[in-house]
């Protein structure tokens, strides 16, 4: 991984690198709990420093990986952030947005501004500073790559340290909200606990009710 695409938009909108910050989201596919997002800037030399020498799109990483990176990230960053969007803004404004508005808190929560991101994936809409959206971004983009492990890391600790502790029926430190057989039995047995995206199982219980 180079830092060849953000070179680009230094030289090609005249930005300085420290000002340019690469974004990305984690929890957009899970049934319940918050959908997390991280802006970061790293500086140029980032692809040079053995501690980072690592990075790529964190689900393509080992748990293992993914923590001393992100600890790396965090030690190396310009600046970094990471913000999210609570399961009741999801519903009320439904994923994707929910998703976006997370990267607007991260990208606004940097303690060093920043004047244009890359945005992970095909949609920037709504983001409030000059952005371009990179479809597979976490995997070419270094920045964009910090972001995905440090949204990701945050948000897996998130799913550990509260989802887990206080719905311990639902196993939520396994699974981390995605919709394996064993969360779904819990569903079936338990039924939702109040940080379950009730819209995302619509269509299952339709199915059950057989709709």
């Amino acid at each position: 991984m180079t830092f060849d695409f953000e070179k680009s938009l230094y030289e090609n909108k005249n930005i300085k690198s420290e000002r340019v910050c690469g974004v990305d989201e984690a929890g957009r596919g899970p049934l319940a709990g918050r959908v997390y997002a991280a802006a970061v800037i790293l500086p140029e030399n980032a692809c040079g420093i053995e501690e980072l020498s690592n990075l790529n799109d964190s689900k393509k990483l080992s748990e293992k990986k993914r923590e001393a990176l992100a600890q790396s990230i965090k030690k190396y960053a310009i600046s970094y952030c990471v913000a999210f969007a609570e399961k009741d803004e999801i519903e009320e404004i439904n994923i994707l947005n929910a998703a976006l508005l997370a990267m607007n808190r991260a990208i606004s929560g940097l303690d060093k501004k920043a004047e244009f991101a890359i945005i992970d994936g095909n949609s920037n809409k709504n983001i409030r500073i000059p952005s371009t959206a990179v479809v597979g971004g976490d995997a070419k983009c270094p920045s964009v790559a910090a972001a995905s492990i440090l949204a990701k890391t945050e948000r897996d600790k998130y799913c550990v340290e509260y989802l887990d502790r206080e719905f311990p029926e639902y196993n939520f430190a396994k699974h981390k909200g995605y919709g394996t057989k064993e969360h779904y039995a819990a569903v079936d047995k338990y039924g939702l606990c109040k940080e379950h995206r009730e819209s995302f199982f619509k269509k299952y219980f339709e199915s059950k009710n057989g709709k």
